[in-house]
This record gives C-alpha cells, sequence and structure tokens, in this order.
C-alpha cells in the first residue's frame, strides 16, 4: 500500500524544540507544569489546559515570536523531507495543538515549501498580549482537544493511506488513526499501551527511507470512538 498522506506534528517534531513549552518557561507567571500534570492524568482536556497556560503568558506577539525564532529551530530533515515528498506526490500536512501563532514564521525561516497548517488561533488584546485561544481546528462535538489530530489524520483518508509522525502525548490520538505511525520519544509509550503498530525514527529522513521501502503498511487501529472522547 503507498502512502499518500503525511500528517506531521510540530512541537518536538518537525520542530526540533517544543516552542510552547519554551515560551512558558520563559514567560508564563504561574503553575504552568501543574497544569500539564492534570492534562497527562486526564484531568483536563488540552482545550482548558492550553487556554490556563496561554492566560500565563506575560509578554506581547513580538517578543515570544523574537524568542522562538532564536531558540527553537527547525529540524533540518524537514524542509528536505517536504520537497522530496511533494515530488512523490504525497500530501504532507501539520497539525498541531500549541499556541499556533509561531509555526508559519519558522516554516518560512527554514524555507520549508507551503503546505497545510492545522493549529489554534491565538488571539491578542490591544497591547499585543495573549487575550484567548481560538480552537479553530477542534472537534465539530468532541470538547477534549484544541486541534482534533484524530480529525486531521481523518480528513486526509479519501486521498488513500496516511502516515502520522510524532514524538508527544498529544499526538496518542491520531495514531490510533493512521495507516502507519513513526513514533519516538512519550509517544511510543502511548502507542505500546493502546495497540498501535509503530516505526521508530529519529528525523525526517528516516520515514522518507521508510516510505520508499514500500514496506507493508499495518493499518489503523480505528476504534470507532476516540478513547479522548469530550463533552459536556
Amino acid at each position: 500500500m503507498k502512502i499518500d498522506s503525511v500528517v506531521v506534528d510540530f512541537d518536538g517534531t518537525a520542530c526540533s524544540h517544543d516552542a510552547a513549552e519554551h515560551l512558558l518557561r520563559e514567560f508564563a507567571n504561574g503553575d504552568w507544569r501543574a497544569i500539564d500534570e492534570a492534562w497527562e492524568r486526564g484531568r483536563l482536556g488540552s482545550q482548558e489546559a492550553i487556554s490556563k497556560q496561554s492566560a500565563m503568558l506575560e509578554a506581547d506577539g513580538a517578543t515570544m515570536l523574537d524568542h522562538v525564532m532564536r531558540h527553537c529551530p527547525m529540524d533540518p530533515t524537514f524542509a528536505p523531507f517536504v520537497r522530496w515528498a511533494r515530488g512523490a506526490g504525497i500530501d504532507v500536512t501539520l497539525a498541531s495543538d500549541g499556541f499556533g501563532f509561531y509555526i508559519e514564521p519558522l516554516l518560512a525561516a527554514a524555507d520549508v515549501p507551503p503546505i497545510r497548517v492545522i493549529t489554534n488561533e491565538q488571539r491578542w488584546n490591544e497591547h499585543g498580549r495573549p487575550d484567548a485561544l481560538a480552537f479553530v481546528n477542534g472537534h465539530r462535538e468532541c470538547l477534549g482537544c484544541g486541534t482534533c489530530k484524530m480529525q486531521a489524520v481523518l480528513d486526509r483518508r479519501p486521498r488513500g493511506a496516511v502516515a502520522f509522525v510524532g514524538e508527544g502525548s498529544s499526538d496518542r490520538y491520531a495514531a490510533l488513526y493512521a495507516d502507519v505511525t513513526f513514533a519516538k520519544l512519550d509517544l511510543v509509550a502511548h502507542c505500546e499501551r493502546d495497540g498501535v503498530p509503530f516505526v521508530p525514527w529519529r528525523d525526517f529522513d528516516d520515514v522518507r527511507r521508510w516510505i520508499e521501502s514500500e514496506a507493508a503498511v499495518p493499518g489503523a487501529v480505528d476504534p470507532r470512538r476516540c478513547p479522548g472522547w469530550t463533552v459536556v
């Protein structure tokens, strides 16, 4: 089975660093780590968690963007991967449940060809500081995740087989619905727990080589309802 689409996480995946965490460490006024812990334990959905964390940021957008541009480089193998994928007729989409505003500038600085970006929308107040997050790519019914990575994968299915590339806990639901998942770091444990077959990876050269090898695609676990499903 040929891979027709690749959905890629951003923070810690396409970007070598977790840009959202960098911003929280530098500019947050409050215990953002406790919010992360509550989210990891399932006590908070990511919409609520990231909204609380965004409200802790005490700097204007320009200052925070400058910090990210200086400290959070893109994975150097990502831009070549995107160019290769375009030449091979493979669609590449970024799906991020972070603050979102830094993604396009980082892509441009790394000379990444234009790709679809699915993320949250940071709103700003009259002083240029964070006001609220708009979850413009959340699920129409579920209120768990800010950006529904499950839906990002499902939306690519009409093109054919979908690969997902990630590394963190926010990627676990996308992994359940991808035809093949490339996992490292925290996502590995989630895949093992959820029975998701995965391919270990270090950089996007590994992803490209696996796709080029035309190895057997394991297929999606595809539960009828996402385990993170949350409604009021």
